[in-house]
């Protein structure tokens, strides 16, 4: 089964829920493939920009990203995600270097080439749950939703039931939303 993700690499939900899936492909015959959804795309057309990004720095890990997708494919953009995401610094040519791909991507940081890749793939995004929502999103064939949103990664079986109930859920005609308590204050 393929399950494709878009993901912002700047969002730590969207962190903790691609490393949830990664779990998941544990314990379930699934293929990731890695879509980029950027938040700043997703924004850009709003007055006061609801991340706070006043200076556009969510731009750059996306094109980043466009960057690595156009030239290496899915597998090598969730490689460079898995680098980047946890790092603190953003430091993007130590994470292109972890992620076995050309230091040299970093320059697409400030360059614009990129900037409509990441717009069309936000769109398939969001094409596949509505403008309401931003990211993750999760997608198996025609089945898709927005999240799930996780402050913790559930391990082993209990990543691989997560999946299936999500994808119960999601696939449910009339199905919209679905939310839990706030994560407990860490």
């Amino acid at each position: 089964m393929i399950v494709d993700f878009w993901f912002d690499p700047s969002c730590p939900f969207t962190w903790t829920t691609s490393r949830w899936l990664v779990e998941a492909a544990t314990v379930r015959p699934i293929t990731i493939r890695w879509r980029l959804l950027s938040l700043a795309a997703l924004n850009e057309h709003l007055e006061v920009d609801p991340e706070g990004d006043t200076e556009g720095y969510l731009w750059y890990p996306a094109r980043i990203c466009a960057a690595v997708q156009e030239g290496y494919g899915t597998a090598a953009l969730g490689a460079f995600y898995a680098a980047f995401a946890p790092r603190t610094d953003w430091d993007a040519a130590a994470a292109l270097a972890e992620a076995g791909l050309p230091v040299e991507l970093a320059e697409a940081a400030t360059s614009e080439r990129y900037d409509d890749d990441v717009r069309a793939s936000t769109a398939r995004g969001i094409a596949k749950v509505g403008p309401h929502v931003g990211t993750p999103i999760l997608a198996v064939g025609d089945t898709a939703c927005f999240g799930p949103v996780l402050s913790r990664v559930p391990e082993g079986e209990a990543a691989g039931r997560l999946l299936d109930a999500v994808l119960v859920i999601a696939g449910t005609p009339g199905f919209h939303e679905l939310k839990g308590p706030p994560p407990p204050e860490v």
